[in-house]
């Protein structure tokens, strides 16, 4: 007779599926309230594993980025840390602007877009000044 060996959720395999069906979700501690990026099983502070998905705001702030010059005629790009309105940090760049005009402190809402290979991906484009 045959058990069944329990599955381990993979989060990493979650969030991408929510990505491609236009979907930015982040995990949150259902007791301690705490957002999580990047997607784990458990809340690295306590420990638990009482993590649910959300749906994120999309909107943050720059906290560091860099240009990546690259060998022409490919242009160069940015890559930046983006601190989310709901707190975790994230790796992604921005886009719709030159790569120099990125700067600490910009407001940024996040879109879903296609990278290589058609992977779904998180970038950030400038918010409008107006925005809160």
């Amino acid at each position: 007779m045959m058990t069944a060996t329990p599955t381990l959720p993979h989060p990493q395999e979650e969030y991408f599926a929510h990505l491609a069906q236009g979907r930015f979700m982040i995990q949150r501690s259902r007791s301690s309230g705490t957002y999580v990026f990047y997607p784990r099983v458990v809340e690295p502070r306590t420990g638990s594993t009482d993590l649910e998905w959300v749906a994120a705001s999309g909107r943050g702030t720059v906290y560091a980025t860099t240009v990546m010059r690259a060998r022409p005629p490919a242009p160069s790009y940015n890559v930046c840390l983006v601190t989310l309105e709901e707190g975790p940090r994230m790796m992604s760049r921005v886009e719709g602007v030159e790569p120099q005009a990125v700067r600490v402190g910009m407001r940024v809402h996040a879109r879903i877009a296609k990278g290589e290979g058609g992977q779904p991906l998180v970038v950030f484009d400038p918010a409008p000044e107006n925005s809160s």
